[in-house]
């Protein structure tokens, strides 16, 4: 079981990924614990929905310890109900590029406008092909979590 999550993040510029999607979903997440060091969330993505704890770990930039498992939808709305205030909403589109998968949200309701992309590598220095429509790397900067992005800190 993989528990290591590296990941990069980029404002993105235009709407032209979605030409190259894959797929979508709408995702609603919502946080049962959110502080510096970790978080515990719940999210529902289509008819699945999950409970995931993420914490930083020691002398890394880009990786976090994460632990996922998948729950019963109707569990996860009810642990939403119990949730940290602030909801996430968002739509998240996939994107092969070049041996990567990119996952493009875009976000609703308080953060209306805000669209980022996510790589998972499999390590800190694997070197990747950036599409044309992404922006500032915004990888490490706690503005952007979407813990953050929810209100909670």
């Amino acid at each position: 079981m993989k528990n290591t999550e590296i990941e990069r993040k980029f404002l993105v510029l235009s709407d032209s990924y979605k030409a190259l999607a894959a797929s979508h979903s709408e995702i609603i997440q919502a946080y049962l614990i959110c502080d510096e060091e970790r978080s515990l969330r719940v999210r529902i993505r289509g008819e699945q929905a999950f409970i995931t704890f993420k914490a930083n770990l020691k002398d890394a930039a880009m990786a976090r310890f994460e632990w996922e498992h998948g729950i019963p939808a109707e569990e996860a709305r009810t642990l939403i109900g119990h949730a940290l205030p602030g909801i996430i909403e968002k739509t998240r589109y996939l994107i092969e590029y070049e041996g990567h998968t990119w996952e493009v949200d875009e976000f609703h309701g308080n953060n209306e406008g805000l669209v980022l992309a996510e790589i998972e590598l499999d390590d800190e220095n694997e070197t990747f092909a950036k599409p044309s429509w992404l922006g500032k790397e915004v990888t490490g900067d706690p503005a952007y979590l979407n813990c953050n992005l929810a209100g909670n800190l």
